[in-house]
C-alpha cells in the first residue's frame, strides 16, 4: 500500500488537464475546504473529488463479497473511506460548497460527460453568486 497515490493520480491529471484545456482555472489539494479536494474551483465553491472504484467503495455490497484475502481488513477500511467521504460532502455542503464526485471508469471513459457536468455546475454557481473571474 505504500505505493498508493494519495495525490496527482493518473486521474486526477487526466481530470486537471481537461479542466485546463476547458479554460477552468482551479485549485489542486485545496486544505481551505473541509475534507482537501482533489480540484477547487474556489470562486464558485465548487469541490470535486476524483474517487477510485476499490478504495471508495463502488458498488461495494457486491464487490466486498469477492474479497478473498484479508477481508475484515479490507471491509473495514473500505466502510470507512465511504463513511468519511459522506462526512466531507456534509461538511461541505454545510460551508456552502457544491461537491462533485467522479469515478475513476467516468474519467477514463468519459471524460467529456464530466467536464460537461463541472462546467454546466460551474456557470450555474456563477449566476447565482455573481461571480466574475475578471
Amino acid at each position: 500500500m505504500s505505493r498508493i497515490r494519495g495525490k496527482d493520480t493518473s486521474i486526477e491529471l487526466r481530470l486537471r488537464k481537461a479542466l485546463w484545456k476547458e479554460g477552468l482555472r482551479f485549485r489542486k489539494h485545496y486544505k481551505k475546504a473541509p475534507g482537501t479536494p482533489d480540484v477547487a474551483l474556489v470562486g464558485t465553491k465548487v469541490a470535486i473529488f476524483c474517487d477510485s472504484t476499490f478504495w471508495h467503495g463502488y458498488d461495494w455490497d457486491d464487490r466486498k463479497q469477492a474479497l478473498k484475502s484479508n477481508r475484515d481488513f479490507w471491509i473495514k477500511k473500505i466502510e470507512r473511506n465511504i463513511q468519511r467521504d459522506q462526512d466531507v460532502n456534509e461538511k461541505l455542503s454545510n460551508e456552502g460548497w457544491v461537491v462533485l464526485r467522479f469515478w475513476d471508469f467516468e474519467i477514463n471513459k468519459k471524460i467529456e460527460d464530466v467536464i460537461k457536468q463541472i462546467t454546466e455546475v460551474h456557470n450555474l454557481r456563477k449566476k447565482e453568486t455573481g461571480f466574475s473571474n475578471a
